[in-house]
């Protein structure tokens, strides 16, 4: 069974997308699944946040994605770096900014990110890809490798009406290059739920998506502590077992899980 690509996309910045990726991998893989994590934002949040310094790294995704383009072959394995808490990461540096500029003149420039992927999937359980805060070639590229999307998003006024131009820009994705592109969920982070404005923001976002889009039940608390990890390289789980914010993301592990368990008796009832 090949693995299961979800991106974490939103092109608002600020909405914790990268803390879900790196939390949320390492969740999959506490709970046994095997996790390759893609930094595919060129600012190598990701990166960072699990303990590498981007511009001191040989080899990143811009080296292969390059080398793909070019039709080179890359060694397997190459530029991977392996984290203490059991997940692989394909790291990114400020190089990769100017990968838009490589991708225009390029035949199937949408496809790029996925050829870099394909040898992979068969090896890992789930690829999460953390897509920088925009709608550009390196996101269209993500979004084109990908199976599910995760939108994480905060309660305020701006950021929500980001997800109206995410959906248009899936609705194209779907349409002209990778048909089976879904949308995971809906996911409302830094929440602070003594503030009513919150709330409210919260409930419409349920009340305008949730009959056609996966709402997570889960809510991931605002936290210092949250903001504390990638300053030390490591998951709340490891930094904070016990927090509000460690708990919310086992939650949010347990509701993907979820969501592999309808797709296999999905998959099993076609094969009947």
């Amino acid at each position: 069974m090949d693995a299961h690509v979800i991106s974490l996309a939103n092109q608002k910045g600020g909405t914790a997308k990268t803390t879900t990726c790196a939390n949320l991998g390492i969740g999959l893989a506490q709970a046994g699944r095997k996790v390759l994590l893609v930094d595919a934002d060129a600012q190598g949040s990701l990166t960072l946040s699990l303990g590498w310094e981007p511009d001191e790294l040989p080899i990143t995704l811009y080296d292969l994605m390059i080398k793909a383009i070019q039709d080179r072959p890359v060694t397997h394995g190459e530029g991977m770096l392996h984290h203490e808490e059991g997940v692989d990461l394909l790291p990114a540096n400020i190089e990769l900014a100017g990968m838009e500029m490589s991708l225009v003149s390029v035949m199937y420039h949408e496809t790029i990110l996925k050829q870099v992927l394909e040898p992979y999937k068969h090896e890992y359980d789930y690829i999460l890809i953390d897509c920088a805060p925009s709608l550009g070639m390196m996101t269209i590229n993500a979004l084109a490798a990908t199976d599910g999307i995760v939108v994480p998003t905060i309660p305020q006024h701006l950021p929500t009406k980001g997800i109206e131009k995410l959906l248009e820009s899936v609705h194209q994705v779907r349409r002209g290059i990778n048909p089976s592109l879904k949308i995971e969920g809906i996911l409302m982070t830094l929440m602070d739920g003594r503030t009513v404005y919150e709330r409210e923001i919260s409930e419409m976002i349920r009340k305008a998506y949730g009959g056609k889009i996966n709402i997570f039940g889960t809510e991931i608390p605002r936290s210092v502590r949250a903001a504390e990890t990638s300053a030390e390289g490591k998951s709340i789980f490891a930094y904070a077992p016990r927090s509000k914010v460690a708990e919310a993301y086992r939650q949010l592990t347990k509701e993907v899980l979820a969501l592999e368990k309808q797709r296999e008796e999905h998959r099993a009832e076609i094969g009947r």
